[in-house]
């Protein structure tokens, strides 16, 4: 008789009901069918040594008399395989009952006999407690199997480790000695076990084990380091090691004791020094390996009398080439940079690669004049035209010429003043040198002012956010607000963006507001919510720098999450020059922008060289015509041409047109004729804290501005 085999649970007990007659085989799984086990059968032997060959069965109640094979073959056959050789089974019989069958039963391995017609009350507590055991005893098994499983991983893990492992008992003498302390005191394991650790140790001199620093470490349950330890091993050789001796819990009374090849270390050592001091790039100095060099030269030269001088070399348009040809073609001209550099100067010239594109030379001169014909040579020979990956790169070089101790009495001062030099020669107009001078200072020194009161700015929280609103020509809804920066400087008050905007840009602290600018004007939108529409847009401004930070769009995603924003509500503007910087970033990062959900707006169109193609290529959802471009309308006919064509392109391209810096009545009208759609300006209201907004929540009135 074939039985459809309910489904097994991993850890469920499995009872299998053998019997030739299906009537025994229902009413025995109806009397034996429970939540906690499962119940299978099979009609004869045959099938049932199948079963017990596909499933892990865990007690067989075994008919004896069945045609074919009956149960003293099955339970022979059973007790006979390794699989089946454990488990458990009871005879179930009506016609056997004399006392040689009984004992046939159990000879053939059976844990009980049961006669028919039999008592349910017996049956089912054996079942129970037989299953029972069974579950225990493969619980058991796979307990013994963890552990074992535990024990090798154990023993791989103290076998291969690299560092020596030995187990030291409270009287100090090895009771364990892993591999690698066998191959680093050159003895074998046996040779180790019972030794006294102080046999091996030769520095420090322990002369008694009781009392020394390791065992007063160890009874105060502490971890005992020296670093610099020293062995001798079986042969009578020393070596250098690192030891760290730590108690073992205190049943065990041991500690462990591990110790460290040190002259691995060493080596490292000595490399990673290298490493320190030394440009991966290049191969020249770096900047730590130039400051040790030239300190400890312009410290001697006081009592020779050498005549120093710096200069401080910086790349033209090697931006142009990191950003058009990648990262590789930029080092490898770096690399090809370096190597004219060192071609043009003397060995014992200390030549060095600051950073990025810029590199110092220490020269040790009759005259200081002489710098001019090397700075002269080294721009020559860098300007040469090469080709990288097929196109021809052109370079360029600004130099800065600082002597000493006329420019600077120490090394700092030496780098301040050849740095000031150099960007003086870029002022210039690039390819150029130029000799520190004290009116170079001046200016220097004004600008780091600055910087240093914008830095105290940031850290003093002195700049604050204004917004000023969008609103529609035709209706007067307000559409968003532009979130702008100011700055109040506590001695001169407001500070005009225009002065500290390209400061922040230039000295790299923009990233470092730019999160409270998000932060603060996302704020701001979120209190907007009990006022505005839910479509009110507000607009932040990104400058270069922060579009191209890779982290730009995660930390959006950031600020919409944790002030509960759409990301609709949500507009950033950036310049078509942030945009052309880098043409497959810019399509990456904006690509990300717009899966995040965030509007995209093209900032100041119109101030430089715009192009029409970027309006089509670029995924773009806003454009801002640049206030100058504004300020020509309606009297320039050639600006209001371009106006005019750039507003009706956008509207073919689906793309919203808001016009900034609107001041008069004329120049609304004119936009308001020619179909644009918002206006941003002084007409409607200058840069508002945000308390004063409250009036825009009402449509602007345009009638009232007698337009």
């Amino acid at each position: 008789m074939e039985c459809v085999q309910p489904p097994l649970g991993e850890d469920s007990s499995v009872l299998l009901i053998v019997d030739d007659y299906p009537e025994n085989l229902l009413s025995m799984r109806a009397l034996l069918q429970r939540q906690d086990w499962k119940v299978m059968t099979a009609s004869s032997g045959v099938e049932a040594l199948n079963l017990l060959l596909e499933h892990d069965i865990d007690l067989v109640l075994l008919d004896v008399q069945m045609p074919d094979m009956d149960g003293f073959e099955v339970a022979r056959l059973m007790r006979g395989s390794q699989r089946t050789r454990l488990t458990p089974i009871i005879f179930l019989t009506a016609n056997e009952q004399s006392q040689d069958a009984v004992i046939k039963g159990y000879a053939s391995g059976a844990v009980d006999y049961l006669f028919k017609p039999f008592d349910p009350q017996i049956l089912k507590p054996k079942v129970h407690a037989l299953l029972e055991h069974q579950r225990n005893r493969r619980a058991l098994q796979r307990l013994s199997q963890d552990l074992e499983a535990a024990r090798a991983f154990n023993a791989s893990v103290l076998d291969n480790a690299a560092e020596g492992i030995l187990v030291v008992d409270e009287s100090g003498c090895i009771r364990f000695a892993n591999p690698s302390t066998c191959r680093l005191l050159n003895a074998t394991a046996e040779q180790l076990q019972g030794m006294p650790l102080l046999d091996f140790l030769q520095k420090p001199h322990i002369p008694e084990w009781a009392g020394s620093d390791i065992h007063v470490a160890y009874c105060r349950g502490q971890t005992w380091r020296l670093h610099d330890a020293v062995l001798r091993t079986a042969p009578g050789q020393q070596v250098s090691v690192a030891l760290s001796c730590a108690p073992l819990p205190a049943e065990q009374k041991a500690m462990v004791v591990t110790l460290q090849d040190m002259s691995v270390v060493r080596h490292l050592h000595q490399q990673l020094e290298y490493q320190a001091v030394t440009d991966p790039l290049t191969g020249l100095l770096n900047r730590r390996g130039f400051y040790q060099t030239a300190e400890n030269l312009l410290m001697r030269s006081e009592r020779l009398e050498s005549n120093w001088v710096l200069l401080y070399l910086d790349l033209d348009g090697f931006k142009r080439v990191n950003d058009s040809l990648g990262h590789d073609a930029g080092d490898r001209v770096l690399r090809w940079v370096s190597e004219q550099l060192k071609a043009c100067l003397r060995p014992f010239d200390i030549l060095a690669r600051l950073g990025g594109d810029e590199f110092t030379a220490l020269l040790d001169l009759e005259v200081p004049e002489q710098a001019a014909k090397i700075a002269e040579k080294l721009i020559e020979r860098v300007s040469i035209c090469q080709q990288i990956e097929g196109m021809d790169v052109a370079l360029g070089a600004s130099i800065g010429i600082a002597t000493y101790p006329d420019c600077g009495a120490n090394l700092d001062g030496l780098l301040r003043a050849s740095d000031i030099a150099m960007y003086e020669a870029k002022r210039a107009g690039r390819q150029q040198y130029r000799f520190y001078d004290h009116e170079m200072n001046g200016r220097a020194r004004s600008r780091l002012m600055l910087e240093e009161s914008v830095r105290s700015a940031i850290e003093n929280r002195d700049f604050n956010m204004v917004y000023q609103p969008q609103v529609g020509v035709g209706d007067g809804r307000i559409r968003g607000f532009e979130a702008l920066l100011r700055w109040q400087h506590p001695s001169v008050g407001d500070v005009p963006p225009g002065l500290f905007l390209p400061l922040l840009e230039e000295a790299r602290l923009i990233s470092r507001l730019g999160s409270w600018i998000y932060h603060r004007s996302a704020a701001q939108r979120k209190v907007w919510e009990r006022l505005f529409a839910d479509d009110l847009v507000l607009g932040v401004s990104l400058s270069s720098t922060q579009f191209g930070l890779p982290n730009l769009v995660t930390e959006l995603r950031q600020v919409l999450e944790r002030h509960a924003l759409k990301p609709r509500q949500l507009e950033v503007e950036v310049t078509e020059d942030a945009l052309m910087r880098n043409p497959d970033e810019t399509h990456k990062q904006l690509r990300l922008l717009h899966n995040l959900g965030v509007r995209v707006a093209l900032d100041d169109f119109g101030s430089g060289p715009c192009s029409l193609a970027h309006l089509r290529d670029l995924e773009l959802d806003t454009l801002k015509l640049d206030r100058h471009l504004i300020a020509r309308l309606p009297d320039s006919p050639r600006d209001a041409a371009l106006a005019a064509s750039v507003i009706d392109l956008c509207k073919q391209l689906g793309l919203r047109v808001i016009a900034e810096g609107v001041e008069t009545p004329e120049q609304y009208k004119w936009l308001k004729a020619h179909g644009c759609e918002y206006v941003q300006g002084f007409l409607v209201a200058r840069p508002l804290m945000a308390e004063d907004t409250d009036a825009f929540a009402r449509p602007f009135d345009w009638s009232a501005m007698q337009v």
